[in-house]
């Protein structure tokens, strides 16, 4: 995430958390429970997103592992593509082997 999405995102729900008290005032309801109410959302949303991550870390789901599982496959395709013809039968042969075994 770069920082301006960062920034975005908290300024995101500065202003939802703005909308959410002003929609409740303009319903009537009083100002320390519109109060209240506007908190209480915004921590049950913090709370959802927290718990997200923590789902995302456990299920190994996280950007960072993508990026290394890419690049990882990318590094084997060119160790293979510079692999010559006899190199390469001698790598399937090896693994038809440990298939068997």
């Amino acid at each position: 995430m770069r920082r301006i999405d960062a920034i975005a995102i908290t300024f995101g729900f500065f202003v939802a958390g703005g909308l959410i008290y002003l929609i409740l005032q303009l319903i009537g309801v009083d100002s320390t429970q519109s109060g209240i109410w506007t908190q209480a959302v915004l921590i049950l949303g913090l709370l959802a997103w927290t718990l997200t991550y923590i789902f995302r870390f456990s299920q190994g789901n996280m950007t960072y592992n993508q990026q290394l599982k890419d690049y990882e496959d990318a590094v084997l395709q060119k160790r293979l593509e510079q692999m010559t013809p006899e190199e390469l039968a001698e790598l399937q042969a090896e693994t038809e082997a440990d298939k068997k075994s």
